[in-house]
């Protein structure tokens, strides 16, 4: 092989093993690809300097801390309803590279995390381990029916509704309701 071409090779492939894990376009109106460096921190901490040390185990919000001071808030790529705590809680405290997607509506911003590996060159992994961790915690298989509607079968969220009824408001006022 020619030098030269050898060099256009080894320069090709560091630039595309460097990009190898961009954000999947969703065809949403104002979306925009992004790519940044940021701390993972607990929301919660960052705002009411109420910080446990293992950042409330998974049960609180978990943000990306940029270094001039944004807080940016990621929600979850492809399953419903859930957080991005599965993908970001073992970063906590650290600095990752975030790929994902900014996404405006009706003047709220939002960034969806596709992708996060450590920073600087840490090891690319997708954005989509809710499912597999829930269905592991709560005795169901990754393809169980349960697991693809985790919702309807978790039992925080039915002990939730239990307690606050499935409006919010209360058992008596679900009831006041459906009997309209």
């Amino acid at each position: 092989m020619h030098p030269r071409t050898f060099a256009f090779v080894l320069t090709a492939g560091m630039f595309l093993a460097g990009t190898a894990q961009a954000a999947n376009s969703w065809g949403l109106p104002n979306e925009e690809t992004a790519r940044f460096e940021a701390k993972v921190v607990d929301v919660l901490c960052e705002l009411k300097d109420d910080c446990p040390t293992d950042g409330g185990a998974g049960r609180r919000q978990l943000g990306l801390l940029l270094d001039d001071g944004t807080l940016v808030l990621p929600v979850k790529n492809s399953t419903p309803f859930s957080g991005t705590q599965v993908e970001l809680l073992p970063f906590l405290g650290k600095k990752v590279v975030a790929d994902g997607l900014f996404m405006t509506n009706h003047g709220v911003r939002l960034f969806a995390l596709q992708f996060v590996r450590e920073a600087p060159d840490g090891e690319w992994r997708g954005a989509n381990r809710f499912l597999k961790a829930w269905a592991e915690n709560n005795g169901y298989t990754a393809d169980a029916k349960e697991t693809k509607q985790w919702f309807r079968h978790d039992p925080r969220v039915k002990a939730l509704i239990g307690e606050q009824g499935k409006l919010g408001l209360g058992p008596e006022a679900d009831k006041a309701f459906l009997e309209e």
